[in-house]
């Protein structure tokens, strides 16, 4: 480079003994074109789009079927303090999903579509282990690995391993055959715990208290709950018991708007037991059929936690005798065999009555909900495969044997 392509430039040095330090021309050049001013954009032209009418419609009917968005956990917005409910008609009720235009599935099918990845593990596990292949010993210890993986149990999966092999060693057994053994073993398990939730009526209010660790669904099983309990034209309260996050306030408000329910609430950080005493009080004075409160989530083995829970009980049966009426622990399926550390603690520390099974959707291992009924012997009163307001059901013993078997919806 020549002396004629450098540009003086007085640095620090340079300032401090007037000496001058030489920069390279393409540099100053570079600098020079970083400072330019960015040319202009050439504005899009926007051509006019004809939309189908069908299109529109179907659009609509997606954004009717869409779960409530989800909130940030950590909304950093403050709630002002309530004193008494939100008034149900401050609300303005979801849109009509007369709208929708595309046919609606049944509860079998979203109930087998949500089971899929269950029923496709123990189904091709299955296919594995019996394609023309004679049963043997080695044979049913590999059936009894499949369903403990799915997380029915071991003792079920013995019992199942047993009733596939009674009076068929050294012969041929087709999978389909081996499935519809399982769905009936899994129906035996499950049948008696098949049991619907009762609300009693002469309890004014019924008060029903739900519980889950973190993440379990609680508050969106509190809204789908709502939805069903205002078809059978129960008169509802929702009650935003979990006072440590603003989110969960905010999200059981959204619940409320879509089923028309009014909701009690406080500022975040609030006494939930309190909430829970003025709560009791208020639909006495209302005449309000069904209380649904939601509280924290809490790990089981936190046991401040589990003590605010126990206060929470203690204040409800201050404020009416008997109450709670009905205590729901909500399980999430993905967590698998932790469910039944969950099930053991919740029961002991808040005399769980019965039990919300949610997410099956999510995960290959929906058999734990078996495991759990086989060890427990609690109520199943409903199970969630998906996030919009339908998505839930009073559990079917057949239904749910029959959709984790990957078998057709039984004629009877």
């Amino acid at each position: 480079m020549t002396a004629s392509d450098e540009k003086p430039k007085r640095g620090l040095l340079g300032r401090l003994f007037g000496r001058s330090e030489r920069v390279p021309a393409a540099q100053t050049d570079a600098k020079a074109i970083a400072a330019a001013p960015a040319p202009e954009p050439v504005k899009p032209v926007l051509m006019p789009v004809e939309v189908p009418a069908e299109a529109v419609q179907s659009s609509e009917a997606a954004l009717v079927a869409a779960p409530a968005p989800a909130l940030v956990p950590d909304e950093p917005e403050e709630m002002a303090a309530q004193s008494k409910p939100l008034v149900a008609d401050e609300f303005v009720p979801a849109a009509p999903s007369a709208i929708a235009t595309g046919p609606k599935r049944s509860w079998w099918q979203r109930l087998r579509a949500g089971l899929s990845r269950s029923s496709s593990a123990i189904g091709q596990g299955i296919s594995d282990i019996f394609n023309k292949r004679k049963l043997d010993t080695s044979s049913l210890e590999e059936l009894e690995d499949v369903l403990i993986r799915a997380d029915l149990g071991l003792n079920v999966a013995q019992r199942i391993s047993a009733a596939v092999g009674k009076g068929r060693y050294e012969k041929t057994i087709a999978p389909e055959e081996v499935k519809a053994i399982l769905a009936q073993e899994v129906e035996n398990v499950l049948a008696p715990v098949a049991l619907p939730l009762t609300i009693d009526t002469s309890k004014k209010p019924f008060v029903i208290l739900v519980v889950g660790v973190n993440g379990s669904g609680k508050t969106t099983s509190i809204g789908k709950l709502a939805g069903q309990f205002k078809r059978e034209g129960h008169s509802l309260m929702l009650v935003a018991g979990d006072t440590f996050r603003a989110a969960a306030i905010e999200q059981l408000r959204v619940w409320g708007e879509r089923t028309g329910s009014p909701v009690m609430a406080r500022a975040q950080g609030s006494d939930a037991a309190s909430l829970a005493f003025e709560a009791i009080q208020a639909a006495q004075q209302d005449g309000t059929d069904v209380i649904l409160m939601d509280t924290a989530g809490r790990l089981q083995n936190r046991t401040e936690l589990m003590d605010e829970l126990e206060k929470i009980l203690r204040v409800m049966k201050k404020a009416q005798d008997g109450a709670p009426h009905a205590v729901l622990l909500v399980l999430d399926a993905t967590v698998g065999q932790n469910a039944l550390s969950q099930v053991e603690i919740f029961g002991r520390v808040a005399g769980v009555t019965g039990l919300i099974m949610t997410k099956l959707d999510g995960t290959a291992r929906g058999g734990i909900l078996v495991s759990i009924a086989e060890k427990f012997k609690l109520p199943v009163h409903y199970i969630g495969v998906g996030e919009t307001l339908d998505d839930i059901e009073p559990f079917a013993a057949r239904d749910f044997a029959r959709a984790i078997a990957g078998l057709e919806e039984a004629n009877v």
